[in-house]
């Protein structure tokens, strides 16, 4: 009788272990519909949860990064790279089916991001406590 209790409380143990979520809503080629008139946005989501974001004016790339969701320490984060000589991370602290919040109270701006997906478009903020960026993408055909 012990040993079935310890298998019990084994499989309930093991069964409320949660996996990482998997922001899916993510995945395809995007365009910012929301930018200034003379800049186009993009951000492309691989299925790996690899992401590039860039900016083009007039021709020229006047911003990139790259992006990844990567899991570290049984933690889900969003790294960022090339913004800083460094990367940036910030740790996922919500993620639902269709969006995910991540913070880093260390980084002067953002300090926060979010993704949601509504509407058949892929929304971002990027915020400090003072200010905000609200991004709209489509789907790239």
């Amino acid at each position: 009788m012990k040993f079935l209790t310890l298998v019990f409380i084994i499989c309930v143990l093991y069964s409320c272990k949660q996996e990482p979520k998997n922001p899916n809503f993510l995945i395809g080629n995007w365009e910012r519909v929301n930018n200034e008139s003379n800049k186009k946005t993009y951000e492309i989501w691989e299925k790996d949860f690899s992401g590039l974001g860039f900016s083009i004016r007039d021709k020229d790339t006047v911003f990139k990064e790259k992006l990844n969701i990567i899991t570290k320490s049984n933690s889900q984060y969003l790294k960022v790279t090339g913004v800083h000589q460094q990367p940036t991370f910030f740790k996922i602290v919500k993620m639902t089916e269709n969006s995910f919040i991540c913070e880093n109270s260390q980084n002067e701006f953002p300090k926060r991001i979010s993704y949601w997906f509504k509407n058949n478009r892929l929304n971002a903020k990027v915020a400090n406590n003072d200010f905000a960026i609200d991004f709209v993408f489509k789907r790239m055909e």
